[in-house]
């Protein structure tokens, strides 16, 4: 079918509000109907949240408040008789429901084209043994595992490929019904709740411990590829990443671990023959260049959108284009206008995604984190360096957090259990444990952490105690002049200090705390006079673009951040 050919696209949102979906899926579906109506096509949406942008006025032509379901998006079909089918921006549920239409012979019935990758693709990535094979065609690795029906079949797979093992339910959104299990106990629990959601349940050796790296990648039908980002989890695998904190880009890859996971990413997407975006996840072994790829999303994923807004790349928009039959030759940057899409962002600052939980609402729930999900929301921060964004992210999470350093006291009656079993304050735990001593080589055992996120947790740690050898400045301010205090202030060590906090994500109010401003004063009137002090010596942020070639065009964008570096 010819880019010509299609009036009316029919696309699948993201189902009913729930955790790991939903959602997370919106900015995905908005920019695919945005990229539908920049083509004049007739979008029709089903999807039954009202909650979401996509549903709202305007955004799409269309729009069913039914469940996405194939019963429903069927009788969808036999009315509005759309000429093509977008699969890709729902999540998991949209997918899932795409590949029972397929098979039920559906699409075929009333000629309903799916645009962009292939259903067979998507097909040979949600079915495990499928997906090995695929893989193994090109000699790529991936976890070793046994895709099994009954719990006897989970039992003796599990006993050859020797425990510990982690069992994940097949088709699954979120890590439901997965788990890492040390023993026949486990085991038996865990297979019960993973088939609870699944007929398919994959029995997994672990790699606890190792990396776990992500790659954004884009592929046209032309099979020109782009990487449009890569990222890292702060936690190493055993954790599900959407419980992690997820620095872009990567962090402590080498050059030869990053261009060698990149050139596989785009063998991978080549050979199954995504067209569109997709997903690859990667465990890679922190003491060699081993890896395995974990899964590959064929569709837009959460960490797709964190991906689009940490870059400026809208890889939905593009991935909607690219549907249709675009090249991405063909397409140009969306926010210069002018440029082409077909290239790769260069990142001069560092982006964190921080998960936002809210497990003390639900009462017996265990605060154990684990390969299922159980964060509610996330939040994305921008800085120069990772110490900034992880303490402006920190500060948004709504937990009452003023960062990594200079909170309320947190009760941890066990550090080292808490630090070997993560919850949702595994951070500020790490914190606690810095500020009573334990080494980086003590944390790194305990929590398998990369031992230069550590060290930068120990920057921000060793700046704080620094700022405590200046409580005498809350005090002077008070009897000198303020003619005589400026001059004080201005002395090197003094204006390198603050200079250093502010730089390393410290606000106003943590420094204010952290020298003793909060004894004399309250709150807000310590965060501002931190704010004055600084101002006196000349300290204030910039405003930074993180699309540089948007220079000349600064009303296309909202891309903005403020640094001190």
């Amino acid at each position: 079918m010819e880019k010509k050919d299609i009036k009316k696209v029919l696309l699948l949102g993201s189902g009913a509000l729930k955790i790991g979906q939903a959602g997370e899926f919106d900015y995905s579906g908005a920019q695919a109907l945005k990229a539908l109506k920049e083509e004049g096509i007739h979008s029709v949406l089903i999807n039954p949240n009202i909650a979401t942008v996509q549903t709202s006025k305007d955004v799409a032509d269309t729009v069913y408040f039914q469940p996405v379901t194939p019963e429903f998006v069927e009788r969808v079909i036999e009315k509005e008789r759309p000429d093509g089918i977008l699969l890709s921006f729902g999540g998991q549920t949209a997918l899932n429901c795409g590949v029972e239409l397929y098979e039920k012979g559906i699409l075929e019935k009333y000629g309903v084209k799916v645009l962009g990758t292939p259903v067979q693709a998507i097909i040979d990535t949600e079915d495990r043994d499928l997906f090995v094979k695929r893989l193994d065609e090109i000699d790529v690795k991936t976890i070793k595992s046994e895709a099994c029906s009954t719990v006897e079949e989970v039992q003796k797979a599990a006993h050859e490929l020797g425990f510990p093992v982690i069992l994940r339910a097949a088709y699954a959104l979120g890590g439901l019904g997965s788990g890492f299990c040390d023993n026949e106990e486990e085991l038996l629990a865990q297979a019960e709740e993973a088939f609870s959601f699944s007929p398919q349940v994959l029995v997994e050796k672990s790699l606890k411990g190792w990396k776990e790296i992500e790659y954004e990648v884009v592929r046209d039908q032309y099979d020109n590829c782009i990487t449009v980002c890569n990222m890292e989890n702060f936690d190493p695998l055993g954790i599900h990443t959407g419980e992690s904190i997820v620095v872009a880009p990567s962090q402590t890859l080498t050059n030869s671990e990053y261009h060698k996971l990149r050139a596989l990413a785009i063998k991978i997407i080549r050979h199954i023959g995504i067209v569109g975006e997709c997903n690859v996840q990667y465990a890679l072994d922190p003491n060699s260049e081993d890896y395995r790829v974990i899964e590959v999303n064929a569709r837009l994923s959460r960490s797709s959108a964190l991906a689009s807004k940490a870059t400026g790349y809208p890889l939905a928009f593009v991935a909607a284009k690219l549907g249709l039959g675009y090249g991405l030759f063909d397409l140009k940057n969306s926010v210069t206008k002018t440029t082409s899409a077909f290239f790769e962002p260069a990142l001069d600052y560092v982006v964190a995604k921080i998960p936002r939980w809210d497990l003390t609402k639900f009462h017996g729930v265990k605060r154990q984190l684990g390969s299922s999900m159980k964060s509610v929301g996330e939040v994305m921060a921008i800085g120069r360096t990772f110490e900034e964004a992880l303490q402006k992210g920190l500060r948004m999470i709504g937990q009452g957090m003023h960062g990594f350093v200079e909170n309320h006291e947190i009760k941890i009656p066990d550090i080292e259990k808490s630090l070997h079993e993560p919850t949702d304050m595994r951070v500020f735990v790490v914190s606690k444990a810095l500020k009573i001593g334990y080494t980086i080589e003590q944390i790194h055992q305990l929590t398998m952490i990369d031992r230069w996120f550590l060290q930068k947790l120990k920057h921000i740690v060793d700046i704080d105690q620094q700022l405590k050898e200046y409580t005498h400045l809350s005090e002077v301010s008070e009897f000198m002049e303020p003619s005589e205090f400026r001059e004080y202030l201005q002395s090197p060590e003094v204006v390198l200090l603050l200079r250093a906090a502010k730089v390393y994500g410290f606000s106003d109010f943590q420094i204010a705390r952290a020298i003793g401003l909060e004894n004399r004063m309250n709150m807000e009137q310590a965060g501002l006079t931190i704010r004055k002090w600084r101002k006196m010596l000349g300290l204030v942020p910039t405003v930074n673009q993180i699309d540089t070639l948007a220079a000349e065009y600064p009303a296309q964008t909202n891309y903005l951040y403020l640094s001190y570096l």
